[in-house]
């Protein structure tokens, strides 16, 4: 059974998601995708993209995000929203078992329904520079698996 899971709503780039995908595969964590996609992950598509692990992704889709809140019925306290414009750094965040991270696509972020919506859930990946818009997607994803399982993991 996997610690938490990683949400990615409309994710646009499939290189970020196979990367993301293979740290799921690495800390036994549930991908989540939330349609649209903008990119195809039929059975020949991964193959032709060298996704060689992507058989042992335990992944879900949904068909978008109040299908998703339907289905998995995460409670508040255990959904975080990555967001550049969050003011609650990663570290802040106090990550328990069963928990949600969640992130949006590449170009646009989360939808801004969802900011307003959970609005303290955000948290944001601290940035000390003033040249950078935003941290990759996989890198963001990864670094926030990595902090909330050390947390878990080393309570």
């Amino acid at each position: 059974m996997s610690k938490f899971k990683i949400v990615l709503v409309a994710p646009e780039i499939p290189g970020n998601t196979g990367s993301i995908g293979r740290t799921c595969v690495a800390l036994d964590l549930e991908l989540i995708l939330i349609k649209p996609l903008a990119f195809d992950i039929d059975e020949k598509a991964v193959r032709r993209a060298g996704l060689d692990y992507w058989k042992y992704v335990n992944l879900k889709i949904y068909e978008n995000f109040e299908d998703f809140l339907a289905k998995e019925s995460p409670p508040l306290d255990q959904m975080f929203f990555f967001s550049r414009f969050a003011k609650k750094p990663l570290f802040e965040a106090e990550f328990k078992k069963d928990c949600y991270l969640i992130f949006g696509s590449e170009t646009k972020g989360l939808n801004p329904d969802i900011t307003k919506s959970y609005s303290d859930s955000l948290v944001t990946l601290p940035m000390n520079s003033e040249h950078i818009r935003s941290l990759n997607l996989s890198n963001a994803a990864t670094a926030a698996a990595y902090e909330a399982l050390r947390q878990i993991d080393f309570k």
